[in-house]
């Protein structure tokens, strides 16, 4: 108490007469030392004097009135909100509505102590996260350490082999050259010999120009006729900057390293042919739309009918359910199978009952995929807007990725959606004809339309390693890329796809791919043993 009292008078000098103070008047709100006291005292205040000593004059528990300050409150106004005095009680505020002071306090208190247990209750936690992240500190350089020498192993790695690449692409260079300094003498010597017969033929013109000679004339048209079209020569152009050669070298490196030790199969083998049976549309022709992979290894698909089926491997049919929707949009969820109708999100139970596990309101679901999280990710379409939603299994919105860094659509026509094993959520655009990938956070990771003009994004699926895998349409491919949305192959099976479209992953490097036209799905194994 010395020590404060001493440090405030040090800082803190009297109002009166700038010595130390010692003192404060609560009522006037003046600083006073020792000897100014009584002087202050002799001052008439309509509020009377409180002295106290000056390290004290912040711990008053009175409540003064706010326009009777030498009245204490006693009561409470609850139409004006405030504490007031009992004169205040008998004059301003005679017909409002009152309280016991006492009364409003104690309400205050009981507030301020509900809220203090919440914040107590949530110390545990509190102090645990700060446990887990003193750890963390703690093992901050250990860890980053370790990093480092990934890094650094990993760099000497690259280095090597920047080194023999760097040596091979000089040697194609040098071999470049000679084919280019052979084939500019050839030309220069073309040249040379053209510029020499456009001389003669000037010469010659120069001279018949003067003579006139009619029979000359005559003879030289044919001939002057007759001579090359100089302006059809071509050039030959410098070979294009090589050191993007250098990065599609790694890339192909890193590549091979992310498809793990199993290769991809030069030509992809068909193992078993499925015919669903699937009728054509009457408008489309299409029979064959989505598929999902059971725990067991048996395939649910749909098709241009009300009704889904379920096959093993080897195309027995196992079961088939009623349903009131075409099977466009299928997938797996609590070892059930899903599918999407205009309003809703249904699954298929136990004894075949269609059961409807949440509704989507104006917003109309399309492709629909499970998450390592154990929650549901659906593609939704309002008019022209589009987006993907999570779900819980009960229907709560848990999130919503519409928008990129930029406020503008993500999506023009968002209609099959899958999930990565880094956690990406994988987007076939058709208007865009491109599929679109975002975090697990929802931001921008990467987008791919194709190596040519033709490619469309129909359905995705993705494999252990990461590989993203894309039908492409009507009469192209199957594209594969690697998880980072860069290009890595087409798989073309023997005996060829047609009009690829539903497609998923079996496991043990195969795939089942639906041709939407045939009503055939193929299981078509792609990486070797």
């Amino acid at each position: 108490m010395m020590a404060s009292r001493d440090e405030a008078q040090h800082f803190v000098e009297c109002d009166l007469c700038q010595q130390p103070v010692s003192f404060f008047c609560r009522r006037c709100g003046v600083n006073l030392c020792d000897p100014c006291v009584p002087i202050h005292l002799r001052v008439k205040s309509k509020n009377g004097h409180d002295i106290v000593d000056y390290t004290s004059k912040d711990d008053d528990d009175k409540c003064h009135c706010d326009s009777h300050p030498q009245n204490d409150c006693s009561a409470y106004c609850k139409t004006c909100d405030a504490p007031i005095c009992m004169l205040c009680v008998s004059i301003k505020h005679k017909s409002h509505e009152m309280s016991e002071l006492s009364d409003k306090i104690e309400e205050l208190l009981k507030i301020i102590a509900k809220e203090n247990d919440q914040l107590q209750s949530s110390k545990h936690e509190l102090e645990r996260i700060l446990d887990h992240t003193m750890k963390m500190l703690s093992s901050i350089p250990s860890i980053y350490k370790q990093r480092k020498d990934e890094v650094t192993a990993r760099g000497e790695e690259w280095h090597k082999q920047i080194e023999e690449t760097v040596k091979k692409l000089h040697q194609e260079l040098d071999d470049m050259r000679k084919e280019h300094e052979a084939v500019l003498q050839k030309q220069k010597k073309e040249f040379e010999e053209k510029i020499g017969k456009v001389n003669e033929m000037n010469a010659k013109t120069t001279k018949l120009q003067k003579s006139k000679n009619v029979t000359e004339l005559k003879t030289f048209v044919p001939v002057i006729e007759k001579q090359t079209n100089f302006s059809e020569v071509s050039q030959y152009s410098f070979p294009k900057s090589f050191e993007r050669k250098i990065d599609e070298y790694l890339e192909i490196k890193l590549k091979e390293k992310e498809s793990s030790n199993r290769k991809i199969l030069d030509v992809p083998t068909v193992t078993s042919v499925i015919d669903t049976g699937f009728p054509a549309n009457e408008e489309t022709n299409n029979r064959l739309y989505g598929m999902a992979v059971t725990d067991d290894n048996k395939v649910w698909m749909g098709g241009a009918s009300k009704e889904l089926k379920l096959f093993d491997l080897q195309g027995h049919l196992h079961h088939t359910v009623s349903i009131t929707t075409h099977g466009m949009f299928l997938c797996m969820y609590n070892k059930h199978v899903v599918y999407t109708t205009n309003k809703g999100v249904k699954t298929i139970s136990d004894t075949d009952t269609v059961v409807t596990m949440f509704t989507t309101g104006d917003w109309w679901p399309r492709g629909a995929t499970s998450a390592a999280s154990g929650d549901l990710l659906v593609c939704l379409r309002k008019d022209d807007q589009y987006k993907v939603v999570r779900y819980s299994s009960t229907g709560t919105v848990l999130q919503e990725i519409q928008y990129d860094s930029q406020c503008q659509p993500l999506y023009k026509q968002a209609v099959y959606i899958t999930e990565n094993v880094n956690g990406d959520i994988i987007v076939t655009d058709w208007e865009k004809k491109a599929v679109i990938a975002v975090d697990r956070l929802g931001i921008f990771r990467y987008s791919y339309s194709g190596k040519d003009s033709d490619f469309r994004a129909l359905s995705v699926a993705t494999d252990s390693v990461g590989h993203v895998i894309v039908t492409g349409g009507v009469g192209k491919k199957i594209s594969m890329l690697d998880r980072d949305g860069r290009f890595l192959r087409y798989i073309i099976p023997e005996g060829g796809i047609k009009d690829p479209r539903g497609v998923c992953v079996l496991g043990d490097g195969e795939m089942m791919v639906g041709e939407c036209l045939t009503g055939i799905a193929k299981r078509i194994k792609y990486l070797e043993e």
